[in-house]
């Protein structure tokens, strides 16, 4: 499994940042930056789930998604809670990869959760992306400078 590494030049491998605005084409197949598939390791695979928190969805590369699951994988099978946990989340997700273009097909459930039809907001995580309703990433509101302050002390970055 990867982890995050720095490159000769000094730059993060694996790490997804900045935001891009595109529109499902009308197969509602989304292309994918090419800035961010060169972060992903071949074959291109890549995890759709839904977020737990607010109406995305977050997408992993496969050495992330990985590096997730052994955290589950900790629990005991007669951990019910982390059963249904693993139970829920696996049967709402799906594991794309992109064509020659680059472009994912997410299937109709997940784009019906995150409210997707036509316009898409990517917005980078680090470690992994987001995909947004531009209407939906306006309405959550964010952090912003006012609470961003404590937002980094609570991480501890």
């Amino acid at each position: 499994m990867v982890d995050q590494v720095t490159t000769d030049n000094g730059v993060a491998a694996g790490v997804f940042v900045g935001r891009f605005t595109h529109s499902l084409d009308p197969k509602k197949r989304l292309t994918i930056p090419s800035d961010w598939r060169v972060q992903v390791e071949s074959p291109g695979s890549l995890y759709v789930l839904p977020d737990v928190d607010d109406k995305c969805l977050c997408v992993f590369p496969a050495n992330e998604m990985a590096r997730r699951l052994a955290s589950i994988g900790h629990h005991s099978i007669a951990d019910r809670k982390a059963r249904l946990f693993a139970r829920a989340l696996a049967s709402r997700s799906d594991l794309v990869t992109w064509d020659a273009q680059g472009r994912i097909r997410i299937k109709d459930e997940l784009l019906k959760f995150a409210k997707v039809s036509e316009k898409v907001v990517m917005v980078g995580n680090f470690r992994f992306f987001e995909i947004w309703s531009p209407d939906v990433l306006v309405e959550t509101g964010g952090i912003d400078d006012t609470n961003l302050n404590d937002a980094v002390r609570h991480v501890g970055f």
